[in-house]
């Protein structure tokens, strides 16, 4: 199969393009290094600088008030979101850790954007499940574990309103997608791929940024 582009993406070309889009801010900029200062060994769960500005484009340009995130970790996600939010919009956070998502109280607070933000710390599914069963979410983004990629689908989906936008990410996971034979996370990344190609609820393209961003849109 021909690719329509085959440019390679050096670390030169990658800092070209983060200094053509919006840059992060002092808040955004100290969290992402002191993510990666205080928690090195997990510090490549945080979402790729690149997909702060994405991200807030999105929720700008759905007109989003309501939003999921599924896996905080240290926040930089949540905190670009609740940036792009109106002041009384909201962005629940879904994630377990105390520990990691203390980082992004910090942060959030430092921000002034505290106030539009829901942490709930529980199992995903639990927090998706209490919510109202009708469509009424604006925007979500998907960014935990990897075996429950599809149980948290099948909660979101129904609950996404019309136009509404589910953001993936890993959809490519470090390139392991592409192995018949892969194991673990790889393996339920392939089967929430097919997942989401096969689901005619929603029109989805998957996207070769980062390690693979999948955006779908409720139909």
């Amino acid at each position: 199969m021909t690719k329509g582009n085959d440019t390679e993406i050096t670390d030169e070309l990658y800092a070209y393009a983060l200094a053509h889009n919006p840059p992060l801010d002092v808040v955004q900029r100290e969290l992402v290094e002191t993510t990666y200062a205080e928690l090195p060994d997990q510090a490549g769960m945080q979402s790729a600088q690149e997909q702060g500005p994405l991200l807030a484009f999105l929720v700008r340009l759905t007109g989003a008030r309501h939003i999921v995130e599924v896996g905080t970790f240290t926040g930089f996600s949540a905190l670009s979101m609740a940036q792009a939010l109106p002041a009384d919009g909201v962005l629940i956070a879904c994630d377990i850790s105390e520990e990691w998502t203390a980082y992004g109280r910090e942060a959030w607070q430092k921000a002034g954007v505290a106030d539009r933000i829901d942490l709930r710390l529980a199992p995903a599914l639990e927090t998706l499940r209490a919510m109202p069963a009708e469509p009424h979410v604006d925007m979500a983004y998907l960014d935990a574990d990897k075996g429950n990629y599809i149980a948290y689908w099948e909660e979101l989906v129904p609950r996404m309103r019309p136009g509404g936008l589910v953001v993936t990410d890993n959809v490519l996971f470090h390139g392991r997608v592409t192995d018949p034979l892969a194991t673990g996370d790889a393996a339920a990344i392939r089967g929430f791929n097919d997942h989401v190609a096969a689901d005619d609820r929603m029109d989805s393209v998957l996207l070769t940024v980062a390690d693979g961003l999948t955006l779908s849109r409720r139909k």
